[in-house]
């Protein structure tokens, strides 16, 4: 079993110039998070930039991951994205192709893998500026290009057999992070079922939250606790949406009976 479970809690991103309520998710979610995953452009609509709220979180104190996608940047405008990551001194990335965006057209001119070459040869034109880079994986063999990267986010599963059983198909040393949503109402699990195939909620949740609309929190927790003590994971991803607090809560109760760091 792992030393220490790592809690990668993905923040609700700001869609106004207002960073206030940012802060408070970051507040509150610090007595349990390692670390904060801060989306770009999330789920098609603009927000503000994930290399800004990375910054805001390290002022913090915390660790931030700033989420990059390559559907809105070309070339040259990830290359610009990259100078200011390493002046503000935002160094860890997850790099994601990115949702169909809502207005607009999306760019083809970069890849997850164009990205993570740019990124590497960045740190080693800069030397000051290495970069730790993560990309995204679902249930299925892994290309040799992304096993390259520092760390592997996987997509939000809902067995844990099923992780296990993936996990032992990959030969990869660094960090493996796995995904947990928490499904906030039965209506939201069904719509992300419908527009997001890949994050489809099972029946057995939207029956379950229908009976109970704290169910999604309850399955949440459970799934966190479970993957902690299943080999090859060095922690989770954890998507609380605008449930932060009562995850929070339900998480502080569940783990001061057993903390996430374990010896």
């Amino acid at each position: 079993m792992i030393s220490v479970f790592e809690l990668i809690c993905e923040v609700e991103p700001a869609t106004k110039p207002d960073l206030r309520e940012v802060r408070h998710q970051i507040g509150v979610m610090s007595r349990l998070a390692t670390g904060f995953l801060i989306p770009d452009n999330h789920i098609g609509r603009a927000t503000v930039s994930s290399i800004a709220v990375a910054h805001e979180v390290e002022l913090m104190g915390g660790r931030a991951v700033a989420c990059i996608n390559a559907r809105d940047r070309n070339t040259l405008g990830f290359r610009r994205d990259l100078l200011t990551a390493a002046a503000y001194g935002v160094r860890e990335f997850l790099f994601v192709y990115g949702d169909r965006p809502e207005s607009g057209a999306r760019s083809d001119d970069l890849t997850v893998r164009v990205m993570l070459d740019e990124a590497r040869s960045f740190s080693t034109r800069h030397a000051d500026a290495e970069f730790r880079v993560g990309v995204t994986t679902r249930l299925a063999p892994v290309p040799s290009w992304k096993l390259k990267a520092d760390t592997l986010f996987v997509q939000v599963v809902h067995e844990i057999d099923d992780l296990a059983a993936w996990r032992d198909t990959i030969a990869y040393d660094g960090p493996v992070y796995a995904g947990v949503m928490v499904f906030a109402t039965a209506a939201m699990a069904r719509k992300l079922s419908s527009d997001v195939p890949q994050l489809a909620a099972p029946p057995s949740t939207i029956e379950a939250l229908e009976r109970d609309p704290t169910a999604g929190i309850k399955l949440a927790v459970d799934t966190v606790l479970a993957l902690r003590e299943t080999p090859g994971f060095a922690g989770a991803h954890l998507i609380p949406v605008r449930k932060y607090r009562e995850v929070a809560a339900s998480l502080e109760r569940a783990l001061s009976r057993t903390p996430l760091d374990q010896t």
